[in-house]
């Protein structure tokens, strides 16, 4: 693979990796219409179906098709969506990204493989065949805290040459890391904050936007807050990061989207329906967060 590639950027600013919203009998599709309608309104960029947050091990592989149909249907073409595609069988994977990209997916997002962890020279096998699989950007989504395998600078400095390796989503929360994948990569991919607890940095460094669990909540405020760095208020943006902060922290007090469905289902969004192993909030803990989405100041959407 040459070194010398055309960089594709698949959005810029705010996407939104979605819900899956349920009911007892299944997925609420009602629901998900009308989320999405909500996150366009509210100026969002793209929308991730089947990221995490959208608890897609839980989900057969119909379900997945259904929901990435339903987003390509509702959206029509007014924002991108990006499918899930990430596991941890590479054959399973590729088919994934043949059957994403003929529901109309505008781009593919797949994380490192978990449990059967592999080499740096398997990560590389792995993702270009992900990427030689479909004829639509493939976002790189690094996230070890959840799959325990850390996808170094140096590895992503290879998938980088790959001419439909378009994008790396980092989550690794470790600063070195992330400024020595932009000083090694950025020149050839697109760079997304993954810890919405650092997307100020993240734009600070010079990514080209986040893909967000907190927008899920608050899609206007995390779109406004990019928008103004990207517009050159900086006083403005780290305003916005710093009111945001407390919702973000709030999020994660138990494993995504736990704490995520209580805030949306407490706003009247959705119902706080989780598939095992995943269970509703403690009570302790929802009081908390509870007390901070409701002290949030500004609009949500």
């Amino acid at each position: 693979m040459s070194r010398i590639k055309q960089k594709i950027v698949p959005f810029t600013g705010c996407a939104t990796a979605l819900i899956t919203p349920f009911t007892k009998d299944g997925v609420d599709e009602p629901a998900f219409e009308r989320l999405i309608e909500r996150q366009i309104a509210a100026g969002v960029a793209a929308l991730v179906v089947l990221g995490t947050t959208g608890e897609p091990p839980t989900l057969s592989a119909r379900e997945k098709a259904k929901l990435v149909r339903a987003a390509v249907k509702t959206a029509a073409g007014r924002v991108k969506i990006i499918a899930g595609v990430g596991g941890n069988d590479t054959a399973n994977s590729v088919e994934s990204c043949r059957i994403m990209r003929d529901e109309g997916a505008d781009g593919l997002l797949a994380v490192t493989p978990y449990y059967n962890k592999t080499s740096p020279s398997g990560l590389i096998a792995h993702f270009t065949a992900l990427a030689d699989s479909a004829d639509i950007p493939l976002i790189v989504y690094n996230v070890p805290g959840r799959t325990g395998l850390n996808l170094s600078a140096d590895t992503m400095s290879v998938l980088a040459d790959h001419p439909r390796v378009a994008a790396l989503k980092e989550a690794s929360s470790n600063i070195e890391q992330i400024i020595e994948l932009f000083v090694r990569c950025h020149d050839r991919i697109a760079i997304y904050g993954g810890s919405d607890d650092q997307n100020f940095v993240y734009l600070a460094l010079g990514g080209e936007g986040v893909i967000s669990v907190l927008s899920n909540l608050a899609p206007k405020p995390v779109a406004q807050m990019i928008e103004r760095f990207q517009k050159g208020d900086l006083s403005g943006a780290r305003a916005d990061a710093a009111l945001l902060h407390p919702l973000a922290k709030a999020l994660f007090c138990e494993v995504s989207p736990i704490p995520l469905k209580a805030a949306l289902a407490h706003i009247g969004l959705c119902e706080e329906t989780l598939r095992l192993p995943l269970v509703p909030i403690r009570e302790d803990l929802r009081e908390k967060l509870l007390s901070i989405v409701d002290a949030y100041p500004r609009p949500f959407a």
